[in-house]
């Protein structure tokens, strides 16, 4: 294996997986938007380069044989990033791709940045590049934020979510950069247990102290609710339908793929809450 490359290693994913790789005493290309923001990590080149500029982006992945491509925000426009940011990575003589999923990512999932995920992953498989694609389901790190004002509110009925703390996605993504035999696999990256939206608001309760519920609504009333927000329409979407997913059981997955990589169980909500 060559040398590897890293995007988004100011983010929470990103960043951890660049410090693991740095710990591990691998070389490491890390490509960000700010130079400034970059990890001062030993043996880490940094490049300036975003997903909107094929050629920086091209010039930054030169010489990168295996690439953790994290996706990008949501975004409006995140379909033709991910396009941008594959194509620099064929032109560049990149050879295999790493990239951050969702679970259940299919044309038409409920979930609409779930989409955005699919058309990416059938951009890597027209590309001739060799790619790992690691399905991430909700992370367990921002559940947390859901409880607004001590509720969870949205539609996701007596749904359930297989949730996964972003540590162990990103020890996933090392263990799938550094193995070549994880070529041309996909993996739904879940938490152990998959988790009731009422469930979570008591977990929360349990370990912060702070009164939390789940508030089910509807689907009119989730749109009613984030219409004072003043965001664009097509991430309501996203927000909404992240619920509605959970709804339809499309989240419902719990697999052993953390277990399997990184020789170690899943961390728990209560793990994170407790910040362990």
């Amino acid at each position: 294996m060559g040398l590897i490359g890293v995007t988004g290693a100011t983010g929470r994913l990103g960043g951890r997986a660049a410090r693991a790789l740095a710990a591990g005493g691998q070389p490491q290309r890390l490509v960000v938007r700010e130079r400034t923001r970059a990890p001062d990590l030993p043996g880490a080149d940094v490049r300036v380069a975003s997903y909107d500029d094929g050629g920086a982006l091209r010039r930054a992945l030169d010489g990168v044989d295996v690439l953790l491509l994290v996706s990008a925000s949501e975004a409006a426009d995140r379909v033709a990033q991910h396009r941008t940011a594959v194509e620099a990575a064929a032109a560049a003589g990149v050879r295999r791709v790493v990239y951050t999923s969702f679970v259940g990512a299919a044309p038409g999932c409920t979930f609409t940045f779930g989409r955005d995920h699919a058309a990416t992953e059938a951009l890597l498989a027209a590309s001739g590049l060799e790619a790992t694609v690691l399905r991430n389901s909700l992370y367990l790190d921002v559940l947390p934020a859901f409880a607004a004002g001590g509720a969870i509110r949205g539609p996701a009925g007596r749904g359930r979510v297989g949730a996964v703390a972003v540590a162990d996605a990103a020890e996933v993504a090392v263990a799938a950069l550094l193995d070549e035999s994880q070529s041309g696999r996909t993996h739904d990256v879940t938490g152990p247990e998959a988790l009731t939206l009422a469930e979570v608001a008591a977990a929360i309760e349990r370990v912060t102290g702070e009164p939390t519920r789940y508030v089910e609504e509807t689907l009119e009333e989730a749109y009613a609710s984030r219409a004072g927000l003043g965001a664009p329409r097509w991430e309501v979407d996203g927000w909404v339908s992240s619920y509605a997913a959970v709804a339809a059981g499309e989240l419902d997955v719990v697999t052993d793929v953390v277990q399997r990589l990184t020789g170690h169980p899943p961390r728990t909500l209560e793990d994170v809450l407790r910040g362990r």
